[in-house]
């Protein structure tokens, strides 16, 4: 009686149990890098929605002539109307946007207190 010895082609548990080490440890160096960069990323996108926004403000007060004392809303139709395509940005953080008390205080973000310089 012969028996067959011949080995099938795969890989080694030793083989699979590397290369599993090895990309839970390059998952664990590049998620926390990926999570900064998106939450960077979503700041700097947060600071341009202020100042487009301020910058819209900007021109309403100019055009109608408005006093530094004065108050806006952000739901005012003229006010969007002087912002890219009327349309009101969203924060990428899931924050809100708060106007100033009055029309020369800038916009906020309740999200992290976000505030910018023009």
């Amino acid at each position: 009686m012969k028996t067959n010895t011949a080995r099938t082609a795969g890989f080694t548990l030793t083989e699979i149990l590397i290369v599993v080490g090895i990309i839970g440890f390059i998952s664990a160096i590049a998620i926390p890098n990926f999570l900064k960069n998106r939450a960077t990323a979503q700041k700097n996108s947060c600071v341009a929605n202020l100042r487009q926004i301020d910058g819209a403000v900007q021109q309403w007060v100019l055009v109608n002539n408005k006093a530094p004392t004065d108050t806006y809303s952000l739901s005012d139709t003229l006010i969007r109307s002087y912002m890219k395509g009327s349309v009101f940005p969203l924060c990428p953080g899931g924050g809100t946007y708060t106007p100033g008390a009055t029309v020369s205080v800038l916009t906020t973000c309740t999200l992290n207190s976000l505030g910018h310089t023009l």
